[in-house]
């Protein structure tokens, strides 16, 4: 049949059927190029992943106060521990609820934060754990925050989020219900878990303010998260924090605070890309060795195919086929395996954990690649097969 190139192609089946001729090179292309397609894919979702993670883990409506100059290090922050009610009785622009017997909360959380060695069922050896000291008011701020199992700790007990485990190094069973870590020079017994929209809170474990200040012997807090009211602006906290220098606060949107925090993995995010395009680079190279090979071993053939007629950019065009062919099947079993086996997985990071995400984004990057894989790795080889003798292919063995 001619096509749009103005000559006799080969049959579409053609390709097809050559390579189901050679079982076991076209099952190693395959593999091949389906690994290298995954590997993108597991590369891609933790960038994916890492993003998702940050970009929903700040509240619009929340400000952090904390220590002046401390917006990126919060676990370095020292704030006095009047500092809630003090921010209570001066600023109406703090979101109030209605309370108990008719009273009203004020949604401003006192939290003290922290990373420390923790020891799970009295292991030997600690793991570096992200803990977090509030109040049940917290829940008020942090509103995506939701307990799906067990109940808010008590005195000597913990919240531990969806990922804590993972942050840690830990099997989920290791903080189940009813199990105990040690922190601090304290026991404390595992009373619930909780998640937050894949948030960076769900690495953290929660434990009574008081009972984190008396193990940790200290009466400051680390910053105090406030839920602004409705038609509050961040400015009046802004200002607040500028005209009493005394108390050297600082105020920070949620918002901004992890926008800084992706701005600063930048670096690892650039890292990621580079190395989808050094497997890419892999993967091209792999599948124009495979195809070298199949020319060097079909030169007979080829030299058949010019003798009845076909001319050698249409021999060239059946040999990219085959490549793209291979390339595409390679990308739907690992478009496949990375929804059924890598979405979702967690991973650590030094911020906390979060899961992979393998969404239409990643698939599409992750089909893109194999197909270019497929294409630029044929190029090549079509192009030595289209510079054969035909009388030097005929005689060939």
């Amino acid at each position: 049949m001619f096509g749009p190139f103005g000559f006799r192609l080969l049959p579409w089946d053609y390709g097809v059927r050559n390579l189901l001729r050679r079982p076991a090179r076209s099952a190693l292309t395959l593999f091949s190029l389906t690994l290298v397609v995954l590997l993108v894919l597991v590369v891609v979702g933790f960038i994916r992943g890492l993003e998702a993670s940050l970009s929903v883990s700040g509240d619009p409506q929340v400000v952090m106060i904390h220590t002046l100059g401390a917006a990126e290090n919060i676990e370095n922050s020292s704030i006095a521990g009047r500092t809630t009610s003090l921010l209570s009785a001066s600023l109406a622009s703090i979101q109030r609820q209605p309370g108990p017997g008719g009273s009203k909360v004020v949604c401003a959380s006192p939290e003290l934060y922290l990373g420390t060695q923790i020891n799970v069922d009295q292991a030997s050896e600690g793991s570096l754990g992200l803990v977090r000291g509030v109040t049940p008011v917290a829940l008020l701020v942090r509103r995506n925050v939701q307990i799906v199992e067990g109940a808010w700790p008590g005195p000597g007990e913990i919240l531990v989020g969806r990922l804590a485990a993972t942050k840690m190094g830990r099997r989920h069973d290791e903080l189940a219900l009813g199990k105990s870590v040690t922190f601090e020079g304290r026991t404390w017994k595992v009373s619930g878990r909780f998640v937050s929209l894949g948030s960076t809170l769900e690495s953290e474990m929660w434990c009574p303010l008081d009972d984190l200040q008396l193990a940790m012997k200290r009466q400051d807090l680390s910053m105090v998260a406030i839920l602004l009211a409705s038609g509050a602006v961040f400015a009046d906290l802004d200002e607040f924090c500028k005209e009493r220098l005394d108390l050297e606060l600082q105020a920070t949107p949620e918002t901004q605070y992890y926008e800084s925090l992706e701005r600063h993995y930048g670096p690892v995010r650039l890292l990621a890309w580079l190395i989808v395009v050094i497997i890419a680079g892999a993967g091209v190279f792999t599948g124009m060795n495979i195809m070298y090979g199949a020319v060097t071993g079909r030169v007979r053939e080829l030299a058949t195919l010019q003798t009845i007629g076909f001319v050698r950019r249409a021999i060239a065009l059946s040999l990219i086929q085959e490549g793209v062919l291979l390339a595409a099947l390679a990308s739907l079993i690992a478009g496949v395996l990375g929804v059924l086996v890598i979405q979702g997985v967690a991973v650590r990071f030094t911020m906390g954990a979060f899961t992979l995400h393998v969404d239409g984004t990643t698939l599409l990057i992750g089909f893109g690649t194999g197909l270019l894989i497929g294409v630029v790795g044929s190029i090549p080889p079509a192009l030595r097969a289209m510079r054969l003798l035909v009388v030097e292919g005929l005689k060939a063995i």
